[in-house]
């Protein structure tokens, strides 16, 4: 499935021409298309977050009778219309989805960033693509990176995207990269990134970042590069839009404020929009740019079907007081 997802990606930017705006057009598509998966999850996570008050009464009154419980739970999931995996099936599905998604987002990036590795070797310029602020989509978006490949983002390449890159190579290529010392045997992270490393543009950069400031923090320390990527944008906004996602996201209230399932609840809401600022700082802008999209569709998508469900609960409830006055 992430090579269909991969050959779509691929398709929709030889439309549009720019990885950036491909991306964004990709990530609504498929969002949209499992939309009905989220509306059927978020309608069941609804149910069960109603009868949560009915099912707190009945785990207090049958604390110690854990049978009688059951049958209790399975009565009362029957008479409210409940399944408990009405919620989780939907959302698995949504979540497999959103992961083969992931992962030929991942293998575009990493196999852009190779053939431009490889173009910077074999012609001694490197193609950026870029994107509004930012100078070259395959690295982070942040001024603590540079626009050209370095040890940390060639070490997130598989063997087998430089053996699918290098099998695409024309003879000049192979020429250039066999002066090197680098063939089909011997293509890989460490070999491109020592080939990189006597290039004099490589010498020229490696200079400049040794001569700029750093930000020492508790447990590592950053360089503001000369020549870096962006100004830290899209790692803010996923951890910001990530929070928002949170807000709007229905959850389960736990029996006891002051129980260890609050304080993960309290947890969580935190550590997301963290989580998502270190990975989309340390990763490339273009899985950024996707987290970012992603979370805002689901922000707003929260809170549209957060209203449609009130008013349809309104009007069941409506309903039901004019057949009882009937």
């Amino acid at each position: 499935m992430s090579e269909l997802l991969t050959k779509i990606l691929y398709a929709i930017n030889s439309v549009i021409g720019n990885y950036g705006w491909s991306m964004i057009v990709f990530t609504l598509l498929i969002k949209i298309l499992i939309l009905p998966l989220d509306y059927k999850s978020r309608k069941g996570m609804r149910k069960m977050t109603a009868v949560q008050p009915e099912m707190m009464k009945l785990q207090k009154k049958y604390a110690n009778d854990k049978e009688k419980l059951n049958q209790k739970t399975a009565e009362l999931y029957r008479k409210e219309g409940v399944s408990p995996m009405s919620g989780c099936l939907p959302m698995l599905v949504s979540m497999f989805v959103l992961w083969f998604m992931w992962a030929a987002m991942r293998r575009v990036a990493n196999t852009e960033l190779a053939k431009q590795c490889i173009e910077l070797l074999t012609t001694g310029a490197q193609k950026n693509v870029s994107f509004l602020w930012i100078k070259n989509l395959w690295m982070p978006d942040s001024p603590f990176a540079p626009v050209i490949a370095t040890q940390s983002s060639l070490a997130m390449m598989t063997p087998e995207i430089w053996t699918q890159v290098f099998a695409t190579l024309n003879a000049e290529q192979v020429t250039a990269l066999a002066g090197f010392g680098i063939d089909a045997a011997t293509i890989s992270s460490e070999t491109i990134l020592a080939a990189l490393q006597t290039l004099p543009i490589y010498a020229q950069e490696t200079a400049l970042w040794a001569a700029m400031p750093r930000v020492n923090l508790l447990i590592t320390t950053l360089t503001i590069y000369a020549n870096n990527n962006g100004w830290f944008v899209l790692p803010i906004l996923a951890a910001v839009t990530q929070y928002l996602m949170t807000l709007t996201q229905p959850q389960t209230a736990p029996a006891d404020p002051n129980s260890s399932a609050a304080s993960t609840n309290n947890f969580m809401k935190y550590f997301f929009p963290l989580f998502s600022l270190w990975i989309c700082s340390s990763y490339n802008a273009l899985f950024s740019l996707y987290w970012v999209v992603s979370n805002l569709f689901a922000w707003i998508q929260s809170i549209v079907l957060n209203k449609v469900f009130d008013n349809m609960e309104k009007t069941e409830k409506a309903t039901m007081k004019e057949d009882t006055l009937k």
